[in-house]
């Protein structure tokens, strides 16, 4: 369903992040990715993006990809003034950095 409102509408956010999350929890790290890339692509403010593809990439154990996700969001997050996502994003960095 949430493929077919894409179809329809490209730039649907909710439909693309429900999809996102759809994937997420079949464990199909490579699909969640692109869709919150793309996502990205239509807002690159959408910090919760960001935070769900590095979590994806994470539990994929992808820690770089994770780090760099992370990175681009903390950015976002930074230039939007949302400073709950950035203190979200930069305590997974920190995690990821140490090894955890």
């Amino acid at each position: 369903m949430l493929k077919e409102m894409l179809a329809q509408d490209p730039g649907n956010k909710l439909a693309r992040y429900g999809l996102a999350m759809e994937y997420s929890g079949a464990g199909e790290t490579d699909a969640v990715v692109a869709e919150f890339k793309k996502l990205i692509e239509q807002d690159a403010l959408y910090a919760n993006a960001y935070f769900m593809a590095a979590q994806a990439l994470q539990r994929a154990e992808r820690p770089e990809e994770a780090k760099e996700m992370l990175g681009k969001g903390i950015a976002a997050a930074q230039r939007a003034g949302n400073r709950h996502a950035e203190s979200e994003m930069q305590g997974m960095l920190d995690e990821l950095e140490a090894g955890y």
